[in-house]
């Protein structure tokens, strides 16, 4: 959401859950989502509002929060709902702020380490052997494949690098995946919103789990160092690479991209 867009009528159900706390929107997303904390620290909450006309609820993500709980430090449920009109899920605040906010954007050095360390907790830390979730490159290429089909794929929406290739084009270079560097259960979304930085600079937890499930890290990867670039400028994603433990993979980097722009 920018400054120019209008905000968005607070959801009745959720103006019911925030009483007579503060209420505040912190995010709108591609498909009218709204996050919106209630109240303040230490206690505050936050409410995920999805509509019914996205065509997405919050029972994957909730399910997805409930497992991974017990690993690592993600937001814990208070309550979920849903109605005529949308899906909601009422969470737990994390302590730290997401790694976007002015105080970060500002230290994007100490963000971008606070990323890549992060994720390599994550992934390190989540279990493969007892996940349920998949997040392949196959299942997610089927499911590009399906919207393609449906005539659902929006290029103009996909990065300039991606834009000439055009459907069947992007189609055909996604065809063959890479060979899988080290399987991992991926974060899904590691864009550098969804990584939250406590107040000695360290990762504090993770946000926006709809997608998590075992992936190649590479996944994860080629997203968190791509999202640096909007978000702090040039420059930073050798450093959170670094920080996680690897070096570049162009190859693997590139392909995860193209299929992101696919897939969102």
């Amino acid at each position: 959401m920018t400054d120019q867009e209008p905000t968005p009528p607070v959801p009745d159900v959720v103006a019911a859950i925030a009483g007579d706390r503060p209420l505040q929107l912190v995010w709108n997303n591609a498909i009218d989502g709204l996050t919106y904390q209630v109240g303040v620290v230490p206690d505050r909450l936050f409410v995920k509002w999805l509509p019914r006309r996205s065509g997405v609820t919050v029972t994957g993500e909730a399910t997805r929060l409930r497992w991974a709980i017990r690993y690592i430090a993600v937001p814990r449920i208070r309550s979920t709902g849903c109605d005529a009109e949308a899906t909601w899920m009422v969470t737990e605040g994390l302590p730290g702020e997401n790694a976007v906010c002015d105080r970060w954007q500002a230290e994007p050095e100490t963000a971008a380490v606070a990323i890549g360390r992060g994720l390599r907790r994550m992934h390190d830390a989540l279990p493969v052997a007892d996940c349920p979730f998949s997040w392949s490159a196959e299942k997610r290429l089927a499911g590009a494949r399906r919207r393609a089909e449906l005539g659902l794929l929006e290029v103009a929406d996909w990065h300039e690098d991606h834009r000439a290739l055009g459907v069947a084009g992007a189609l055909a270079r996604l065809e063959r995946p890479p060979a899988v560097d080290q399987l991992v259960v991926c974060h899904g979304d590691a864009c550098s919103p969804n990584t939250l930085i406590g107040e000695d600079g360290a990762c504090a937890g993770h946000t926006d789990l709809g997608a998590l499930g075992i992936a190649d890290r590479w996944a994860d990867l080629a997203i968190a160092t791509w999202a640096t670039t909007w978000n702090y400028g040039e420059g930073f994603e050798d450093l959170l690479l670094e920080a996680y433990g690897v070096g570049p993979d162009p190859v693997r980097s590139a392909y995860y991209r193209l299929l992101w722009d696919l897939d969102v």
